[in-house]
C-alpha cells in the first residue's frame, strides 16, 4: 500500500447533495418503472437517518402517492422508533400502516430461543431482565475479539458476561426473527400493492456485513448502498429530514436494553469508520489515516484489519443461491 499523494482529511466524503439525490432519483425511477416494472415502493421506517432519507428519495422520484411507509414495532422496541417514523410519514404525506411483529416473534420462539440463549451463562436471567451484546472496542486492544452480553435485572442492576461461540450464535439467530419478520411483511403489501421493496443500508452496513439475509439484507432496490453513512447525514440535511431524527444516535433497536451499532458491531464510531474505509480503498497509508482520524498508527491498522476480516466473515451473505448447471434463460436464481 502506498502512501496517498494527497493530503487525506474527511473533505473526501463531501457530496454536492442536490446533485447526487437528483442521480439516485433517477436511478429509482429507471429501476422501479423499468427494470422492475413495479408501480412504487414499500420501505420499513425505523424512525432511522437511513430509513428516512430513503423514503424521501423514493418521493422525490416517484412521488407521495406511489410510497408505502411500513412501521413494525415489538415489544422490545424503542418507543422513539415508531413516533419518529410516524413523524417522518407525516412530513412526507405518505400513507402509512403499523403492524406489531411481537404475536409473530412470539409464535416463533423469537423471545423464549433469545432467553435459552443467555441463561447459558447468565442462569438467573428471566422474565422481566432486560440484555444486548456487546463487542470489545477494537480501539483499546488488538487481538480476538470478544462478544459479551449485558443484562439488567428488573431492580436495575446490571451484569456482563463472555458469550460462548454457541450462545452468541444462538442468540444471534434468535433475535434475527424480528428483522425477517419485518421483511415478510414488506414482501406481503410490496405484493398486494404491486410495489418493489426499498432497502435502507448504507455502504457501511453493505460492505461490512451489518444485515441480517433474508431479513434487512433483502430487497428489490438499495438507493443508498454506496454512501457513507456521512454522506447519508448530508443528503439527510439537504432533503430537510427532521432533526430530531437526524440527531438521534444510530441504533440497533433489537434488543431491550438501548444499544449503540458502535458497541453491537462496529466497535468505531461511524465517521471515523467511513474514512477508513475510504482510505483502504483508495490506498492511503495508515499513516495518512491515522492523521485525518485522530487516531494512532496502530489503531488504523487494527482498523484497517477488522474491515477486511469483516468482508470476509461477511461474503457468506451477498452470496446468491448456489446452482448446480445452467439456469433457464428467465431465471433469476432467486
Amino acid at each position: 500500500m502506498q502512501t496517498s499523494l494527497l493530503p487525506f482529511s474527511k473533505d473526501v466524503l463531501r457530496l454536492d447533495a442536490g446533485r447526487e439525490v437528483e442521480r439516485i432519483s433517477l436511478s429509482i425511477r429507471e429501476s422501479v418503472f423499468g427494470q422492475l416494472r413495479r408501480r412504487g415502493t414499500v420501505i420499513c421506517l425505523s424512525g432511522g437517518v437511513d430509513s428516512s432519507v430513503v423514503a424521501a428519495l423514493c418521493v422525490r422520484a416517484l412521488g407521495k402517492d406511489r410510497v408505502f411507509g411500513l412501521l413494525m414495532p415489538e415489544s422490545e422496541s424503542s418507543p422513539e422508533s415508531l413516533s419518529l417514523g410516524r413523524l417522518l410519514a407525516e412530513g412526507l404525506g405518505i400513507a402509512t400502516s403499523v403492524e406489531d411483529i411481537t404475536p409473530i416473534l412470539t409464535a416463533a420462539g423469537c423471545y423464549r430461543r433469545r432467553d435459552e440463549a443467555i441463561q447459558t451463562v447468565i442462569p438467573e436471567y428471566a422474565p422481566g431482565y432486560r440484555s444486548k451484546i456487546v463487542v470489545s472496542n477494537i480501539l483499546d486492544r488488538d487481538g480476538f475479539k470478544t462478544c459479551s452480553v449485558v443484562v439488567e435485572s428488573p431492580q436495575g442492576a446490571q451484569r456482563k458476561a463472555r458469550l460462548s461461540a454457541d450462545a452468541f450464535h444462538a442468540l444471534l439467530a434468535a433475535t434475527s426473527f424480528k428483522q425477517r419478520a419485518r421483511k415478510m411483511l414488506e414482501y406481503y403489501y410490496a405484493d398486494r400493492l404491486q410495489y418493489a421493496v426499498a432497502g435502507t443500508p448504507n455502504r457501511l452496513e453493505y460492505d461490512q456485513g451489518f444485515f441480517v439475509k433474508h431479513g434487512d439484507g433483502a430487497a428489490d432496490l438499495k438507493p443508498i448502498a454506496h454512501l457513507y453513512k456521512t454522506q447519508v447525514y448530508q443528503l439527510a440535511e439537504f432533503l430537510d429530514i427532521s432533526g430530531e431524527i437526524r440527531h438521534r444516535p444510530p441504533t440497533t433497536d433489537t434488543y431491550s436494553l438501548p444499544q449503540s451499532q458502535e458497541e453491537f458491531y462496529f466497535s468505531v464510531p461511524y465517521d471515523v469508520l467511513d474514512l477508513c474505509l475510504y482510505a483502504l480503498d483508495h490506498g492511503v497509508s495508515p499513516l495518512d489515516a491515522a492523521a485525518a482520524t485522530n487516531l494512532t498508527l496502530e489503531q488504523v491498522r487494527r482498523v484497517y484489519r477488522d474491515i477486511q476480516s469483516k468482508r470476509h466473515a461477511g461474503r457468506y451473505l451477498n452470496l446468491a443461491p448456489l446452482l448446480v448447471g445452467d439456469t433457464p434463460p428467465n431465471s433469476t436464481g432467486a
